[in-house]
């Protein structure tokens, strides 16, 4: 005896396929995707790795505080290079790179790797100095998508 209703078997796969896709990706049909789960974001208070920090950092300038204080603001451009100033200071011009789960400025002025971890915490950056103790803690304050503006005589670099 047939069914009164009759899907054909490939149809009946796809449907199933489609509501799978959909709960694997939301959760939930129809719910939203976190951000915390968002393809190459990482997870909440874990270590960034190079490329979840260059995909956060890059095109940015970021103002860092520490203890409640600004302590430097930071510019990072394309190619891993980084323009860096201590509050009411000089630029100095370097760049980065990842070493396992740190990621290491050298300056211009100083070939010694300054090595940092950097995490997300509330949507901003967290980062703490492992090269060298006192370990200094800083967090993102302030972002923008101007230029740092350099004195001294890298103006205009």
């Amino acid at each position: 005896m047939r069914a009164p209703f009759h899907l054909h078997p490939l149809l009946i796969a796809l449907l199933i396929a489609g509501a799978a896709a959909a709960h694997a990706q939301t959760g939930l049909p129809g719910s939203p995707v976190p951000e915390s789960l968002t393809p190459g974001s990482p997870a909440p208070g874990s270590l960034m790795s190079g490329v979840e920090f260059e995909a956060y950092v890059t095109g940015k300038t970021l103002t860092y505080a520490a203890g409640g204080q600004i302590y430097g603001v930071e510019q990072y451009l394309p190619g891993r290079r980084v323009r860096w100033a201590f509050v009411d200071d000089t630029c100095r011009i370097g760049q980065w790179y990842a070493a396992d789960r740190q990621i290491c400025f050298v300056y211009e002025n100083d070939a010694t790797p300054q090595c940092w971890t950097f995490q997300l915490q509330d949507g901003r950056l967290r980062a703490r100095y492992i090269s060298d103790p006192p370990r200094t803690d800083l967090a993102e304050v302030a972002q923008t998508e101007k230029p740092l503006q350099c004195t001294g005589p890298d103006v205009g670099v």
